[in-house]
């Protein structure tokens, strides 16, 4: 058999994973069969567990040499119990059945003569030790804790850290151990003691009142340790112990939180601290930071946090490690002192030059807590300008956030318009969805700078049709508001002069749809082209139009294939294509884009993690998505209508996200023959008879279901049919639609949950979980696939029972992995047709 050091050469020597492969398994073989043979001398065990370990180390199988570990700790010599103890600390873990073997070989060492055996056995012990063998162990520990043996002292302490989270009933037994350990004069016993409390605490806030008397020790020992001179024994770089200074000022941030008056006896050595401690190695700066945090953790006053900002401010101009970790801190503290954090805003935007992708990525989350009503024109160009060169994981965030920024705090609404081009000329084909639709509704609500938006949306487009954002909007406005660019005639941009001719518009929309390969923009375009025959008053361009309809009615795309079909119906019937086409309404507005990301914004900085209470129990925390579900489960039928709006934006159409609700806006005022064109339109194309309809605007294109709410002949009904699907959810290329079915019996519904991948990545791991009021019950169907490939779909069907005539309200809980990243989203849906049931 071979000795540790040829197997390692042996296995670096393979020039193949096929040769390095062999040499593990003819090793392993080797191994196994020394061990099953029963004559097999320590020395031999003891390097075949060495070997082991470094197989441990490459992560291969090793769970045959666990036995072996306990046979070495029961020998008598140190070399072979320190080798078993390493190896049962890497090899078993507290699931392992063979670690109940252990617990009487560690009760012998722990009294053991010898401190290192001693030692061997606590480290195990705080590594490994579950919860039995916490419970049959911590007198032990509680005995060496009371020694006076430093060496062991420490270790134990640690030990009783991990004795206390797995049995937290136990925590009583080392509360006064622990206020012994805090005066204890060596640095290592004190360090350790400090790591105990402040487990103590975290796990049982309702001891901190019994520590605070310790208090002023505590702060005569980081007074101790700012003020002393060089100390050989503790001394880093010129500072004295760092690693104690840290973990006392942890400990004190716990005291301090919440605490005003001990905040206040905080802030002299915190001050003292941050004003004398040197920065310019690392050890310093980690002294420094974490006086920080207790600043902010506390109930500090203006000056010392003004102090503490002052400092991450200094850390911005370090190397990378410190620049990442103040940017990090700056956007955490932002909130409580944003006139500070004010002050050193031209070095958070320099960070955005920054060669570190982390470190740009913190500098732009920064800089937009930044943005406010004074610096908004500044910081907004900063962005845009980085927004030319940023990567393009940036790009669709940066695009977003800039038109979050512009809508809330824009000094004028001309500004925000040439805020979102500008934007949309260089990132748009990274413009969401609800981005471009917001900027539609700003354009419509805006009459006085229609002319000015249609021109500059017109110039930008005959310069460049690569950004698809661009081209969307520019499309649907540019059908929407023809006559107003017409009425404008040739102008002058950037560019030069622009003529605006009817010939010249109906040229721009023909290249656009010979040349573009997307089917929504194809889609957009036609709908523009027809808008155009009721804008214009050249017969010869109208003519011009429909032959460039009827070029394109035999697309591959059905959706662009449906809508010529209608459109070319149309042009026989004069007065309803006007009627229909005419100029859409301005919409009422539900919710603006910063209200989204602020209720966002608002749940994640609201959400804590459970905390036990005195007696153990696990207490209150943030309830989790499927609790939510049980909640609304819970609710009565009258509180229904209560229930807060589902977060995600209905994404099937602009049109829907610029009226921000289901229920279509009500129709213009038109005269009574207007009427009897609807029932031309709906006879025209066999569909339901006019009687049973009622009229609505048309909506613009659709975005990307093949048969959406876009289309011209859906629009005549004011709730969706039974077979038409209405979009519950729609993000990261993976939308929902509800589906309600034919009624099957008074008081029950049938409804089928469809999901459609539109994207180029593959979703896995797809869950739906629905949860109805207390009144209605619910029957699930499993999903027909939880993986969906590019447009790729998957149904679901449900049935739901209730009193009859009842209204359907749903809650949804979507779950998801898309690009290695998990996606979990809840959304209340109540847009069913009424009386459902």
């Amino acid at each position: 058999m071979t000795s540790l050091k040829s197997f390692i050469k042996a296995v670096r020597a393979a020039k193949t994973i096929a040769d390095e492969r062999a040499v593990i398994q003819k090793e392993s073989a080797a191994i196994r069969t020394s061990f099953r043979e029963n004559y097999t001398n320590h020395f031999i065990r003891r390097q075949n567990v060495a070997k082991l370990l470094y197989l441990f180390t490459l992560g291969e199988r090793t769970h045959f040499g666990q036995v072996e570990c306990l046979k070495l700790l029961a020998t008598s010599k140190f070399t072979d119990k320190r080798l078993g103890y390493l190896g049962t600390m890497l090899l078993l873990d507290e699931s392992q059945e063979v670690l109940t073997l252990v617990t009487n070989s560690l009760a012998n060492d722990l009294s053991h003569p010898n401190q290192y055996v001693v030692a061997l056995a606590l480290c195990t012990l705080a590594n490994i030790a579950s919860t039995e063998m916490a419970r049959d162990l911590f007198g032990d520990i509680e005995k060496i804790i009371s020694s006076s043996n430093p060496y062991l002292k420490k270790k134990a302490a640690l030990c009783a850290m991990r004795i206390i989270t797995r049995v937290p009933d136990l925590e009583e037994v080392f509360v006064d151990k622990a206020k012994a350990l805090m005066t204890d004069k060596n640095h290592g016993v004190l360090l350790c003691g400090c790591a105990l409390v402040q487990s103590l605490c975290e796990e049982n806030p309702d001891l901190v009142p019994e520590f605070k008397p310790l208090l002023p020790t505590l702060l005569n020992h980081l007074k101790n340790l700012s003020t002393s001179g060089y100390a050989p024994e503790h001394d880093v770089t010129g500072i004295s112990d760092p690693f104690l200074q840290v973990r006392l000022l942890r400990l004190l941030r716990i005291f301090g939180e919440g605490d005003v008056q001990t905040s206040e006896q905080l802030s002299d050595i915190l001050a003292q601290i941050a004003s004398n401690t040197d920065s310019s190695k690392n050890v310093g700066n980690a002294v420094l930071y974490e006086a920080v945090r207790t600043i902010f953790g506390i109930e500090a006053d203006s000056g010392l946090r003004v102090l503490g900002v002052n400092l991450l401010g200094k850390f911005l101009s370090k190397d990378n490690n410190t620049k990442y970790v103040a940017l990090n801190t700056l956007l955490n503290v932002i909130e409580i002192e944003p006139t500070a954090v004010q002050r050193h805003r031209a070095t958070i935007i320099d960070c955005l030059k920054d060669a570190d992708i982390s470190i740009r990525r913190r500098a732009l989350e920064l800089s937009f807590a930044l943005i406010n009503s004074s610096n908004i024109r500044v910081l907004v160009r900063e962005l845009l300008t980085f927004l030319e060169t940023a990567d393009a994981e940036f790009r669709t965030n940066l695009v977003s956030q800039i038109a979050v920024s512009a809508e809330k705090y824009a000094p004028n609404t001309r500004w925000h318009i040439d805020t979102i081009l500008r934007a949309l000329k260089v990132a748009g084909d990274h413009a969401k969805e609800n981005v471009l639709s917001a900027f539609i509704t700003l354009v419509i609500t805006s009459e006085d700078l229609h002319l000015y938006t249609v021109q500059k949306l017109y110039a930008a487009l005959r310069k460049d049709m690569s950004q698809q954002g661009l081209v969307l909007v520019g499309v649907w406005l540019i059908g929407e508001y023809a006559n107003v660019l017409l009425k404008g005639g040739s102008f002058e941009d950037e560019g030069g002069v622009q003529n605006a001719a009817e010939s010249d518009i109906v040229s721009l929309l023909e290249t656009i749809l010979d040349s573009t390969s997307s089917e929504v923009v194809r889609e957009y375009v036609v709908t523009a082209l027809m808008k155009l025959t009721t804008r214009i008053s050249s017969t010869s361009e109208v003519e011009r139009i429909k032959k460039i309809l009827e070029s394109n009615n035999k697309s591959l795309d059905l959706e662009v294939q449906q809508r010529i079909a209608e459109y070319c119906k149309l042009f026989n019937h004069d007065s309803v294509r006007r009627g229909v086409l005419e100029k859409m309404p301005p919409p009422e507005v539900r919710e603006d884009l910063g209200a989204k990301y602020e209720a966002e914004k608002h749940k994640k900085k609201h959400h804590h993690p459970a905390r036990r209470t005195a007696n153990g129990s696990a207490g209150a925390a943030a309830p989790n998505s499927v609790d939510l579900l049980l909640d609304f489960a819970g609710e009565e039928e009258g509180n229904g209508g209560n229930l807060a709006p589902a977060p995600a934006a209905n994404n099937a159409d602009l049109l829907s996200d610029i009226f921000g609700t289901s229920t279509p806006s009500p129709p213009v005022q038109s005269p009574q023959p207007q009427k009897s064109n609807a029932s031309q339109i709906l006879d025209l194309f066999d569909s339901v008879p006019a009687t049973n309809s009622t009229p609505k605007p048309v909506t613009p294109a659709a975005s990307t279901p093949p048969i959406g709410s876009a289309d011209l002949l859906g629009g005549f009904q004011s709730t969706p049919s039974p077979t038409s699907g209405i979009e519950a959810y729609s993000k990261n290329s993976l939308t929902l639609s509800l589906v309600p079915q034919p009624k099957i019996s008074p008081g029950v519904a049938a409804i089928s949950a469809q999901f459609v991948n539109s994207g180029s990545s593959t979703i896995t791991d797809l869950v739906l979980q629905v949860a109805v009021p207390k009144s209605q019950k619910l029957q699930l169907q499993g999903l027909s696939s939880t993986t969906l490939g590019p447009d790729a779909t998957a149904t679901q069907n449900m049935r739901v029972s209730g009193p009859e005539n009842a209204n359907v309200k749903l809650r949804l809980r979507i779950a998801y992995k898309i690009d290695g990243q998990e996606v979990k989203e809840q959304i209340d849906f109540n847009k069913f047709p009424a009386n459902m049931l």
